[in-house]
């Protein structure tokens, strides 16, 4: 593996990320993504894009093909920037005979927490992870949910300046999704920087400030959900009444009529007007104007579909 050894704004700047098992599967094939400092960044994409494989190189759990780039502003690997940085693997597990108060305080040891701060650590976020109750309990004792609130304080026994979880909120009820969402925007203002892996697109939804779509080992897009949707936005005017008549004019406007719809692409707020009005003066009847956008899993589809799309226009083996 290949190291930067340059200072860094970006809490994780990835250059060429390559990863290929035997001879022929490449599960990444030059991955670049930055995360900024204090930001939540997700990553998604279908099953077998690479986004475990990545974040297991990013923990150094998995050894990069080749890979330049930085952590916290140090080199991939760096000893004293992997301390400072907590992880939540997907399918995790613990030893079944440990309490929960004991996993908190093993994996705080292996960070290399001080004793004491490990106990103040341990009891603070068995709290806000509401498992306080169950500290003294085996953990082969804990429900899934359970599991997954202990997975995510340990993670954060370090005090870490970057957390990468992945799928934190796999086998969480709603609540805990809900509280799951809450924890990452408290540590985002404490200047946490939060790289997030998750096929929950909702969750991403709610709490990113930017994400990464991973197709085929590849980033397909990159940047903010404004970003990501701009080309997608339209005004939905419906009405009441026969816009047969004007439907030329509306036509020539940039709108398509949809039954008692019309749809004008773009986010022009005087064409929009201007369409109203030429409803409204042949004494149609306007029910609602809407502004629309693509969700986060509409572009992921269109990414997914994108990519699948060879340069010959055949599509290529899913």
């Amino acid at each position: 593996m290949v190291a930067l050894t340059e200072m860094t704004n970006w809490a994780v700047d990835l250059i060429d990320v390559r990863k290929t098992y035997g001879r022929n599967v490449h599960a990444l094939r030059g991955v670049n993504i930055q995360v900024g400092r204090g930001e939540i960044f997700g990553l998604l994409g279908p099953n077998g894009a690479g986004k475990t494989t990545l974040v297991k190189i990013i923990m150094t759990v998995v050894r990069p093909t080749r890979a330049l780039g930085t952590i916290l502003g140090r080199p991939l690997g760096h000893r004293g920037k992997l301390a400072r940085t907590g992880y939540l693997p997907e399918n995790h597990r613990f030893p079944g005979y440990l309490t929960g108060a004991q996993v908190l305080d093993y994996y705080g040891a292996l960070a290399k927490v001080p004793r004491a701060k490990r106990k103040t650590n341990a009891a603070r976020w068995l709290a806000r992870m509401g498992i306080a109750q169950w500290a003294n309990m085996r953990v082969d004792k804990y429900s899934k949910g359970m599991l997954q609130r202990l997975g995510i304080a340990q993670a954060l026994m370090n005090d870490p300046e970057l957390i990468v979880l992945d799928e934190p909120t796999d086998g969480l009820d709603p609540v805990g999704r809900r509280d799951v969402r809450q924890l990452l925007l408290e540590l985002q203002k404490q200047g946490t920087t939060v790289f997030l892996n998750s096929h929950l697109l909702s969750e991403l939804e709610m709490v990113c400030d930017r994400v990464a779509i991973l197709v085929d080992g590849l980033v397909a897009r990159q940047g903010t959900l404004a970003e990501l949707t701009e080309h997608t936005v339209e005004y939905r005017v419906t009405f009441m009444g026969n816009a047969q008549p004007v439907r030329e004019k509306l036509v020539a406007m940039g709108g398509t009529l949809d039954g008692d719809m019309l749809v004008i692409p773009g986010s022009d707020i005087n064409k929009v007007n201007a369409a109203i009005d030429v409803l409204r003066q042949n004494n149609l009847l306007i029910e609602s104007v809407e502004p629309h956008r693509f969700s986060l899993e509409d572009i992921l589809v269109e990414a997914v579909s994108s990519a699948n799309v060879g340069d010959s226009g055949r599509r290529k083996p899913v």
